[in-house]
């Protein structure tokens, strides 16, 4: 199994983070404009890119602290059995927050493509909560000519 991983600091509180991290109105100032479903431990998120994209179930929420999602659906294939995980630590003036997207089943182009990308959004979400506007696609940077 491989994982991706990444961390940041936010110069915000945790609370701040945790909210765009658990509400369709976060998660689209930052990920995605298409969100749905966000909501408790059990509830579904579908993330849409010009009308295809990942599905998440809300696996665990730790209020201000932890956020995990399980990969729910067919879609991308290498995602199968993946986890999506967040973990949030406040300091003197921001708030880290350690990114897993956890048990690939094998490195590869696409989770190296999907590592950088992800590094892309979770400038977007910083950029979101310091300056009041993200980068979600389909406004994102693109890493390569073929998206």
């Amino acid at each position: 199994m491989a994982d991706i991983i990444h961390r940041i600091g936010v110069a915000a509180p945790a609370a701040d983070i945790y909210k765009v991290l658990t509400t369709n109105e976060g998660l689209s100032r930052w990920w995605t404009t298409d969100t749905s479903g966000a909501g408790d431990a059990g509830s579904v998120i579908e993330f849409r890119f010009n009308g295809d994209g990942p599905d998440f179930e809300v696996a665990e929420l730790q209020t201000d602290t932890l956020v995990k999602w399980k990969h729910y659906g067919k879609m991308p294939t290498a995602w199968m059995g993946t986890e999506v995980i967040f973990e949030l630590k406040s300091s003197n003036e921001q708030t880290y927050l350690s990114f897993t997207h956890a048990n690939w089943k094998e490195p590869s182009d696409f989770m190296a493509h999907c590592s950088t990308k992800w590094a892309v959004f979770l400038l977007s979400l910083k950029d979101a909560i310091e300056t009041g506007a993200g980068r979600p696609f389909p406004n994102d940077i693109h890493i390569d000519h073929d998206e």
